[in-house]
């Protein structure tokens, strides 16, 4: 029997000086079960393919004189017009291109100038009198580039791009009509010729929607000179030395499929802090 007493106060004992040490360690919760990830928002995996485009725009053409040809003389003269200049006109545009990756597209533009007006003066000798003239024209034009542009990168859905533009331009001419200050008129048929022409351009575009964009710009165009007017009156025939165009466009930029540039990026996923212990 005593030693069953001793046994039992024994493990009393024990018991007695476990529990402070229990009761001294330290609460750790539990882990923090991690959050679900969401779900990324859908990127497009492509780089736009095809688009279509339309333009509208205002432009000053610098008309860069003209040169013509006087039969009062044995073997004829060559002259150039005192003064020139062509109002500005709006013109619209269609075009058709294609997205190759997420820097550089390509496309093909017509444009059609509306009328310009022209007004000129002339002077020279005439059996020994000496004579002026005020010269009126219009002129309008169609013009065809292929285009290539560099993307810059896209910032808060607006893409600012650099180009440039190769192609030809169809110059129509109204007919030329002469006034001499002592009130004789002549009239010299106007002529339409194809020139070759080239373009550089720059501007940008801003997402309205994943597949709509708005493009607003400017444009310089060179376009080459050629035939303006028919012989007439004793003078011609007179061919222009071509254009220096300023042009502010704006237009709608429609891509097949979408484009990157388009797309919100996706959210950064949701990651818990770590728990040190």
């Amino acid at each position: 029997m005593r030693k069953i007493a001793m046994k039992a106060l024994f493990a009393a004992m024990l018991a007695g000086t476990a529990m402070p040490a229990l009761a001294a360690d330290p609460y750790y919760p539990p882990d923090p079960q991690p959050m679900p990830m969401p779900m990324p928002m859908p990127v497009a995996d492509n780089y736009g393919g095809w688009y279509i485009r339309g333009d509208v725009d205002y432009h000053w053409s610098k008309w860069r004189s003209a040169e013509y040809i006087i039969y009062d003389e044995p073997l004829g003269q060559t002259r150039t017009f005192d003064s020139g200049s062509l109002s500005g006109a709006p013109s619209l545009g269609l075009g058709v291109g294609y997205q190759i990756d997420d820097h550089f597209r390509v496309d093909l533009t017509g444009d059609y100038w509306f009328k310009s007006n022209f007004k000129g003066s002339t002077s020279g000798w005439v059996d020994d009198v000496f004579y002026t003239s005020t010269d009126k024209s219009k002129m309008s034009a169609y013009l065809l580039l292929a285009n290539a542009y560099v993307d810059l990168g896209t910032w808060h859905r607006i893409t600012p791009y650099v180009g440039a533009g190769i192609g030809g331009a169809w110059i129509k001419w109204d007919d030329l009509n002469n006034t001499l200050d002592d009130g004789s008129f002549f009239r010299h048929k106007g002529k339409g010729s194809w020139r070759f022409a080239y373009a550089a351009m720059a501007g940008a575009s801003y997402c309205l929607t994943k597949n709509l964009k708005f493009d607003a710009g400017y444009r310089f165009s060179h376009i080459n000179g050629g035939k303006m007017f028919e012989f007439g009156g004793g003078a011609g025939p007179g061919y222009d030395k071509g254009f220096n165009t300023h042009e502010v466009r704006g237009g709608l930029r429609y891509q097949f499929g979408g484009g990157r540039d388009c797309v919100e990026p996706a959210p950064v996923p949701y990651e818990p802090a770590p728990v040190y212990k």
